[in-house]
């Protein structure tokens, strides 16, 4: 094969997405943000977000404000609702340009980007106020339409926390050694696919198992793993195949678990470089993020697609 093609097969995809002038052009002011997200969130025109219904009424006292007599308790009370209404920007105070600020930052940003850092460069009032916008957020990229993953599919687990030595004195367990005191999270990945991942109480068998059959499609090509005992519950109904990083063993033919770990690493390099600590209770919102970023990272209207899930 020429050598120009070998270097076009492998040639990373570059994907422009929206950079910070065009970010300025699109969003002068607040009123074109309202403009975006109605597009975005009704492209066929607002509609109930109690009922679904279409037929409602514009407010002529409130923009951006709509009636459905439908779902209201009579003609002298329909419903009201807003534009923000059941949405993650439902009661906020801050303006929408400030919200979409903070998600072109975070989404622009390989490794996340901190609320500290956030506060620092737009402003926020407050470090809480950027935290909670954050927040928001992340709760918003969720991928409520998820689709079972198809052809070959790596799962592997792995432990987010800090090592015993590097903690102060006052908290150190001597009695905690490798992964213990850590939070649980296994994923799944399809081979140059989209990836899942959530926390799991422990690595049992049956509970791998579950994890495994709730995301990979019955009919999957392969299943490929590393050698841990858990994933031998697959081999019952599964084309699974393993390989032993004891033996030194990454890769044999197409089975190797490297995409996964690539994900982990990016995974944990964003949490030890930008954000230093994430508590396990604010855990799955961090991985909603990174998952929605990685799923997305050939989109270019990654933007537009977040503000859709709002």
């Amino acid at each position: 094969m020429p050598r120009k093609k070998i270097i076009e097969e492998h040639e990373p995809v570059i994907v422009r997405q929206l950079t910070l002038g065009q970010f300025e052009r699109m969003f002068p002011d607040e009123q074109s943000c309202w403009t975006y997200l109605l597009l975005h969130r009704w492209p066929s025109g607002p509609r109930c977000p109690r009922c679904d219904n279409d037929h409602v009424y514009e407010s002529t006292a409130r923009p951006w404000h709509w009636q459905c007599k439908k779902c209201g308790k009579d003609n002298r009370s329909p419903y009201r609702f807003s534009l923000k209404t059941k949405t993650i920007f439902e009661e906020t105070k801050k303006p929408l340009r400030t919200w979409f600020k903070v998600l072109h930052l975070m989404l622009t940003s390989k490794k996340g980007m901190s609320a500290l850092q956030i506060h620092r460069l737009i402003g926020t009032g407050t470090y809480e106020s950027a935290w909670y916008i954050c927040m928001r957020l992340r709760a918003g990229m969720k991928d409520p339409d998820f689709k079972k993953l198809m052809g070959v599919v790596e799962v592997d687990e792995t432990y987010i926390g800090g090592k015993e030595k590097n903690k102060h004195r006052n908290k150190r367990n001597p009695e905690n050694r490798g992964p213990e005191g850590k939070t649980i999270v296994i994923g799944a990945i399809a081979r140059k696919g989209t990836v899942v991942c959530q926390i799991i109480e422990e690595t049992t068998g049956q509970r791998l198992e579950k994890f495994v059959r709730s995301v990979v499609r019955d009919k999957v090509d392969l299943v490929a793993t590393d050698s841990f005992q858990g994933y031998n519950r697959l081999d019952r109904d599964m084309r699974h195949e393993t390989v032993n990083h004891f033996r030194e063993e990454w890769v044999r033919g197409e089975i190797h678990t490297n995409s996964i770990e690539s994900f982990w690493a990016l995974l944990k390099r964003g949490i030890i470089g930008t954000y230093h600590n994430v508590s396990a209770k604010y855990l799955p919102l961090y991985l909603a993020e990174f998952q929605f970023r990685f799923n997305n990272r050939r989109n270019p209207d990654i933007f537009g697609d977040a503000i859709a899930g709002c």
